[in-house]
């Protein structure tokens, strides 16, 4: 389908919600068109109503106005038991649970992780760079964020395939099961793994009570919301977001990035040149790709945008990929420039839902794209592949890619 029928279809949310590859490959002409013919889209989100927004002005009033556009659990079905925490608690209850967990992932805090995220990243290279080949999802994208998230919890490395196995459950179900999304099939491994999370999480914890570590879990075993502990159920609410939120966006972002650059030489250069603009590279590399190109929210009251009827109970997806590149923030929105000055992105969402883990993860790409670029500065995608990318989030299964690192 081509970009031009898709937004003449309208109620084709399959490949309007990032459900086409071909859109997930390229995204920014789709976005640059529905921002231009359609900003407020109606379309269907399986048997629900709902809206597509892709203007930058209009998906931030959605992502500031939660009394009107709610995070709750209505707006995203991973099959877990209560609201996770605190992406689908709204206010006045939102607050305190980010009053606790806000402090955890400060750019302080996550500064000192340096050293410790550098010698995973180091690992994780020692391990092909001889070769001068590697695929960069299976040995380096995928288990590097799950590895960090390890470290944060105080488990040990050998944990690292169950908690791949649970991530890749939750969120892509129907690539395990070989059957469609939304089938039944898909489903009900989605279910089964959801409620394994919870399993693995409070038998953990109550190792974690018996003998408490100097890690994240035994944090939230003492921690306080405004003078109450955290209940159990608390807790694993909590983590089951950390593990959905936590893995699988880094590699995402990680994939997006090594590919961007392993197209674009002269980027590239930049970066392994002069490692003091990775910083400002990532923000742009963030703005440009945003691999998580849209959330969800769901109408609580009637309102309109742009003039278009929104009603309650209506699903809202809320396009931030579009928002990234929308010419009305960004005047060279389609340039991709590590020199930008005033890089007002949303790749991390906005409002008070705003990613909880952003400072972590933009610890965790600094360093990937540092220690990286001092031992493997010239690199390119596998001649005569072409990438594949996953749909919703822009993953990449498959990454083949060949190097030549410093002597």
């Amino acid at each position: 389908m081509s970009e031009t029928e898709a937004v003449e279809q309208g109620g084709n949310a399959d490949a309007l919600a990032g459900m086409d590859t071909d859109m997930a490959a390229n995204p920014q002409p789709t976005f640059k068109l529905l921002r231009d013919e359609m900003p407020v889209l109606s379309i269907d989100i399986g048997s629900n109503p709902g809206v597509l927004l892709s203007r930058k002005e209009d998906v931030d009033f959605a992502l500031r106005h939660t009394e009107i556009f709610s995070s709750n659990v209505d707006a995203v079905d991973l099959k877990n038991k209560r609201p996770m925490i605190p992406l689908q608690i709204d206010p006045p209850e939102h607050k305190k649970f980010r009053k606790l967990l806000d402090p955890i992932f400060a750019p302080r805090k996550m500064a000192l992780m340096d050293q410790e995220v550098s010698d995973l990243v180091n690992h994780l290279i020692d391990g092909f760079i001889e070769r001068g080949e590697v695929d960069f999802a299976k040995e380096f994208s995928v288990p590097f964020p799950s590895e960090v998230f390890l470290t944060l919890l105080g488990l040990p490395m050998d944990e690292l395939d169950t908690f791949l196995t649970m991530k890749d459950g939750i969120i892509r179900p129907e690539h395990v099961t070989g059957t469609a999304q939304g089938s039944a099939e898909a489903g009900a491994y989605q279910q089964k793994i959801a409620d394994s999370v919870y399993a693995y999480f409070d038998e953990i914890l109550d190792q974690r009570e018996k003998e408490p570590k100097d890690d994240l879990l035994s944090h939230f075993l003492s921690a306080e919301v405004e003078g109450d502990r955290l209940s159990r159920e608390d807790i694993l609410d909590i983590c089951f977001l950390f593990l959905i939120a936590g893995l699988d966006t880094v590699t995402a972002t990680l994939d997006c990035m090594f590919a961007f650059l392993a197209t674009h030489p002269e980027h590239r250069r930049q970066l392994a040149e002069n490692p003091d603009i990775i910083p400002n590279a990532i923000e742009e590399l963030l703005r440009w790709e945003t691999p998580v190109m849209m959330v969800s929210r769901v109408a609580v009251e009637d309102t309109e945008l742009a003039g278009c009827p929104v009603h309650k109970g209506d699903h809202a997806i809320v396009v931030i990929g579009s928002a990234n590149t929308d010419e009305a923030e960004f005047p060279d929105a389609h340039e991709v420039r590590f020199d930008r000055e005033v890089n007002r992105h949303i790749a991390f969402g906005g409002g008070i839902h705003r990613c909880l883990g952003s400072h972590l993860a933009r610890l965790e790409l600094r360093v990937a794209l540092r220690e990286w670029h001092k031992r493997i500065p010239e690199y390119e995608i596998e001649p005569d592949h072409e990438l594949v990318y996953t749909t919703g989030i822009r993953s990449i299964d498959y990454f083949p890619m060949r190097f030549t690192a410093r002597a």
